[in-house]
């Protein structure tokens, strides 16, 4: 019999989120290695939910969303970008940020195509590539600063290269790019015919007064960009999948093409909870971001006292760590032993890599925890320091 599954898809073995959450529950270790907010997002929005189920709202959605939902997310993207998408030609929802990345790497590429990768680059990319005929092909930002040099990406861009994958705010570095980082990418997108899938999924947390600066906004890119951005994220509701995709209807036409034979639709009464959200004060935004600038200041200090080196992020709620100073010079050894003999679970980095080499001396740590929840991770992770390890 021959053996199930797709041979190109070995490489990249069972996702490290799910590998490092079970040895987090197995040893009940405080899970700082996967995404999730240890706190639900906004009671009204369980509300609205709930309202939406009570109004019949119970079946199929249109494929590309339901009209509340496109009308708000259109709605904010003028409100704080400038950016005037048509509403029912040009925004689509998606059953969270992972299907869009999925739906529209297979709605863009033909089997041949070649796809330009950051790295470290968050681990669904390149299987997504893969999965839809593609080949990577990586440009790799370096400690310190994760800069983007224009002859880097040059470099990568072949005849058969067909799309840009760029993460801004970046999962795992933190790092936001600079408009002049965006501007390098426009210059050698328009100058090879490109298309550039914009992950935005963090695009509210930016710190230290950096703005956040959609490549759909610079002039030209408008046409050959696809943005994708995430409810979850900004709403602490990771289990609704509500994710969504602002772009030129030829684009937004190829990925819904995609989109309709992977989930169809997405929850009806989940969609018409977010469209209220969206619609709501931008005060949010910024409470949301105050809520995880203290975080950030709270967590920080206690990985510097356990002996880190520690990388501050720019944006997102991640922060990645140098291991080096506490003796060990292998990630996943370490985020394998760090649970069961400290308590804590963190995702070793080189797992955003194509090649282990690469991070290999990095883990990382979410802190979209509640403050006890950091302030008991950060405790136990003192015996590093202790230890001397």
């Amino acid at each position: 019999m021959k053996p199930p599954g797709r041979r190109n898809l070995e490489p990249f073995g069972v996702s490290v989120f799910s590998e490092f959450t079970a040895l987090a529950n197995r040893t009940q270790a405080i899970n700082l290695s996967q995404g999730f907010p240890s706190f639900d997002g906004p009671e009204s929005l369980m509300d609205a939910a709930r309202q939406a189920m009570a109004d019949g709202h119970n079946q199929y959605a249109p494929s590309h969303g339901v009209e509340p939902l496109r009308q708000a997310i259109a709605a904010k993207a003028e409100r704080l970008y400038g950016l005037t998408p048509d509403v029912d030609a040009e925004v689509t929802v998606f059953s969270g940020a992972t299907e869009a990345l999925f739906s529209s790497v297979m709605g863009l590429l033909d089997p041949g195509d070649e796809v330009v990768l950051f790295e470290p680059t968050y681990d669904s990319y390149a299987p997504c590539v893969t999965m839809a005929g593609g080949s990577p092909r990586y440009v790799r930002l370096l400690h310190p600063g994760f800069h983007l040099h224009e002859e880097d990406l040059e470099a990568a861009v072949g005849p058969r290269t067909k799309l840009i994958v760029l993460n801004t705010p970046m999962n795992p570095t933190g790092k936001v790019f600079t408009r002049g980082e965006l501007e390098i990418i426009a210059r050698v997108a328009t100058r090879h015919d490109l298309y550039v899938l914009c992950d935005e999924v963090y695009e509210h947390l930016t710190y230290d007064g950096r703005p956040h600066v959609p490549l759909a906004t610079l002039e030209g890119m408008w046409e050959r960009t696809l943005t994708l951005s995430s409810t979850a994220k900004t709403f602490s509701m990771t289990g609704w999948k509500i994710g969504y995709a602002v772009a030129p209807e030829p684009i937004s036409h190829a990925i819904r093409m995609s989109h309709q034979f992977v989930t169809f639709a997405t929850a009806t009464p989940l969609q018409h909870a977010m469209a209220l959200a969206l619609a709501s004060d931008d005060r949010y935004y910024r409470e949301l971001l105050r809520g995880y600038d203290a975080r950030r200041e709270l967590f920080l200090p206690y990985l510097r006292r356990a002996g880190f080196d520690v990388i501050e992020p720019e944006g997102t709620y991640y922060v990645m760590a140098d291991i080096t100073p506490l003796g060990f010079d292998d990630d996943y050894e370490f985020c394998r032993w760090l649970p069961g003999e400290v308590g804590v679970a963190a995702i070793p980095v080189s797992a955003f890599y194509r090649e282990r080499g690469g991070g290999r001396n990095l883990v990382r740590f979410a802190f979209c925890k509640q403050r006890a929840v950091l302030e008991q991770a950060g405790e136990r992770l003192q015996q590093l320091g202790r230890a001397g390890a």
